[in-house]
């Protein structure tokens, strides 16, 4: 382990550790850097830190320095989409989005990571919206020595998922809406969707290619839908008829157009009556009447990820319960809220 001495006999030697300088109010940071060489005149800096003593021997065999244990970490954790660069301080590194994209997690390794003791990862939720040079993720080795095996077992535990944090990149897909209804088909009330819709395809990145209206007639949906997807739309999305009124037909028509997996009604405030369903590889999501009322719903949570390829299925719904109420603030702060995570 390194030696405790003296800081007037540690002159000409070097530091084993970094030393940190808090000024409360101006400044926090690294003093002295590990391997520095301390000079006769950092003798009284170290004195106004408080530091009558500093380390300065070699660590044992089978320990890491806290520094280079970070960076076995780091590289570890790193999976696609996500980096770190710079130099270790006190331990710790940031890990950084490469490129815009949705944050993937793979929480139950983490959770293995920090059972382990001795280091420590924190991130941000999983399926958080990201911008290139975002921090999602810092990791530190918590002594200043730390064993070798520890170290090691974390690595091993990322080693099957090629890290534990990624970045997916958005598809920038073909979008096809169809809004339904017979007042709004025959004009007895003006659509208030497709405005709605149109700023929230935009915002990710992808393109609205046709607007389709239909009444409440399952064969006239399923028979659009078929139109959409023969036209090469990447993403369908459906407005109305989404209740348990008798002319809501729309997840019929959908069925219809040859759905599978379909998935009606989520743990979701707003978004109970909301529809995930698949026809082949193309998503179509139902979207009930609160997107109109609401500035966040399901759908906010849910098209990030099917554009980033995930395949919706009844469980990953289920679980979205828990943080799957919206407080309907007057004034709506997500993504910086508890919805969704």
């Amino acid at each position: 382990m390194p030696k405790k001495i003296c800081v007037e006999d540690a002159v000409g030697k070097q530091l084993s550790h970094d030393i940190t300088e808090i000024r409360k109010g101006e400044f926090k940071g690294r003093a002295f850097k590990k391997g520095h060489v301390i000079r006769h005149e950092d003798v009284c800096h170290f004195h106004r830190l408080g530091k009558q003593h500093v380390y300065v021997d070699a660590q044992e065999k089978g320990y890491l320095h806290e520094n280079e244990a970070v960076v076995c970490l780091a590289e570890a954790f790193c999976g696609h989409g996500v980096f770190w660069e710079g130099e270790p301080a006190e331990g710790k590194l940031k890990l950084q989005a490469a490129h815009d994209g949705l944050l993937k997690v793979e929480v139950p390794e983490l959770t293995q990571i920090n059972m382990l003791g001795e280091l420590m990862c924190a991130t941000r939720h999983t399926n958080t919206m990201v911008k290139a040079g975002d921090v999602v993720a810092a990791t530190r080795a918590i002594p200043l020595l730390i064993d070798r095996k520890v170290v090691a077992a974390a690595v091993s535990i990322t080693s099957e998922k090629g890290g534990i944090l990624s970045v997916k990149p958005l598809k920038k897909a073909s979008v096809g809406i169809l809004i339904t209804g017979n007042e709004v088909y025959h004009g007895i009330i003006d659509d208030q969707f497709e405005s709605i819709l149109r700023s929230k395809i935009d915002s990710i990145g992808s393109v609205v290619k046709e607007v389709a209206f239909a009444p409440d007639s399952s064969r006239f949906i399923s028979e659009t839908i078929t139109r959409f997807i023969a036209s090469g739309v990447d993403l369908i999305l459906t407005t109305g008829g989404m209740s348990v009124d008798p002319d809501d037909v729309t997840r019929m028509g959908v069925i219809e157009a040859g759905a599978v997996e379909c998935v009606y009604g989520s743990p979701v405030l707003p978004g109970a009556m909301f529809m995930i369903a698949y026809i082949g590889n193309i998503p179509v999501l139902g979207v009930p009447a609160c997107g109109i009322y609401h500035t966040t719903t399901m759908l906010d949570l849910i098209v990030p990820r099917v554009l980033a390829g995930d395949r919706i299925g009844r469980k990953d719904v289920a679980v979205m319960g828990h943080g799957g109420l919206c407080l309907d603030c007057k004034t709506c702060q997500y993504p910086l809220c508890p919805f969704g995570k």
